[in-house]
């Protein structure tokens, strides 16, 4: 059986030690091959350090390097006999809250460090509001750097409840808190001898046994369109397949499906995939499916339950974090908005507020969003949207803004309420 598939986003504050965390991760779980092991040893030993430095493992550009910081999200791969990870380690700068956007995104797990010296900070807060508001279902709280402060039980404790009575304002479905030394190993892979009053799982062991299969929404049938499949050959005749990756849901051949926007409701036949056809197609697979029949289907289109649709919405109300450091998102703008599959155009009709992060207030009467900032915004759009809100799907319920001059990605959203057509 194939080993499942967890992600997990790593974020902090400057010198919190991240880098070092997934390197020691990396390199207790045996999963270096023998010359990155060696790079990271020769880099070490040129920077005049008397160990070796893993956290180089991550630090993969030359300016991270050269500076000792992380300004970029790096994605890594390893695997256990238990689970296969995919890491995003982000920047703990303030200026790349967007870097921690993209990397916890798409994250099972968000695992948050603080420096067990410096206690809980402003960029804690920061990141445990960001991680929320994407909906990450599951944070670690990897009290770092236990051996700066003699292993002390009590001021693990007092972070822990510090930061326990701040998350209470949050919606934090699963918090669990680890101490550890990432510079010495202590609970990243193999549990502390330092810390005998600690008797809960190192991080590996924990991320190995988290169950998020349950985090999957496989209620809701959402599958949007990518790509019509026509047949490539004349020996092929009467084909016609929609690709794509199945958001949420569980489709099977058989099943009556929905079509939007024409309505039309048809039944699906075969479920295809690369490897020949498959009984049943779960998130995030990505599959052609084809229909009994013959009816108009393109790019951007979604199936869905004939009795459990998305809204068909162009208006929507979302929470936005603007990406975007030469201009402002401002009330009046129009950008190009990315939904699933579905392109269309979207005005800003109100910034309702911006949100300050730090003490999760909200500025009313704020009249823009500059870079790194988060606020909720109500946005007309030209083509119908098929909308769930953000905590019910979290793939159906986010978008992106493009600006059509440059062609850069502004905005990443998170829908909070869609008003349907009529």
């Amino acid at each position: 059986m194939t080993a499942d598939l967890l992600r997990f986003a790593t974020a902090g504050s400057v010198d919190d030690g991240k880098s070092t965390l997934i390197g020691r991760l990396l390199h207790d779980s045996k999963s270096l091959f023998t010359d990155q092991l060696a790079d990271v040893e020769r880099v070490s030993r040129e920077r005049g350090d008397d160990y070796t430095d893993l956290a180089l493992l991550m630090d993969g550009l030359r300016a991270e390097r050269e500076q000792g910081i992380t300004i970029d999200v790096a994605y890594r791969y390893f695997a256990t006999p238990r689970r296969r990870f995919i890491i995003a380690d982000t920047p703990g700068h303030i200026q790349y809250t967007r870097n921690m956007v993209t990397g916890a995104s798409t994250a099972d797990v968000a695992v948050l460090l603080l420096d067990a010296r410096n206690g809980i900070t402003e960029q804690s807060r920061r990141h445990a509001f960001i991680a929320t508001l994407l909906g990450v279902p599951h944070i670690v709280v990897c009290v770092n750097k236990m051996d700066l402060v003699g292993f002390s039980e009590a001021v693990f404790e007092g972070i822990r409840e510090e930061f326990g009575d701040f998350a209470t304002r949050l919606r934090v479905r699963d918090l669990t808190f680890i101490p550890t030394s990432a510079l010495l190993g202590d609970n990243v892979v193999e549990p502390s001898r330092n810390m005998p009053w600690y008797d809960g799982p190192a991080l590996l062991s924990h991320l190995e046994r988290l169950h998020v299969a349950s985090d999957r929404n496989l209620v809701d049938v959402r599958f949007p369109v990518q790509y019509v499949v026509r047949p490539q050959s004349h020996h092929v005749i009467d084909y016609r397949g929609y690709a794509g990756t199945v958001a949420s849901g569980v489709l099977k051949p058989g099943d009556a499906v929905l079509v939007l926007p024409s309505g039309l409701e048809s039944t699906i036949a075969t479920i295809d995939t690369a490897d020949g056809p498959v009984d049943e197609a779960f998130p995030p697979m990505a599959v052609t499916i084809t229909l009994t029949d013959h009816i108009d289907v393109g790019r951007g289109d979604m199936f869905c339950r004939p009795h459990n649709a998305p809204t068909v919405a162009q208006e929507i109300d979302a929470h936005v974090c603007w990406m975007d450091e030469a201009a402002s998102l401002v009330e009046g703008r129009t950008y190009a908005i990315k939904h699933t599959t579905r392109w269309a155009r979207a005005v800003v009709r109100e910034l309702l507020y911006r949100i300050d992060v730090n003490t999760l207030h909200r500025v009313e009467d704020a009249t823009a969003l500059s870079l790194n900032e988060i606020g909720r915004i109500h946005l007309r759009v030209t083509r119908p949207l098929f909308a769930d809100l953000y905590q019910q799907n979290r793939q159906t319920g986010s978008f992106i803004l493009v600006d059509d001059g440059t062609n850069k990605t502004v905005a990443a959203g998170m829908i909070m309420r869609a008003i349907g057509t009529t």
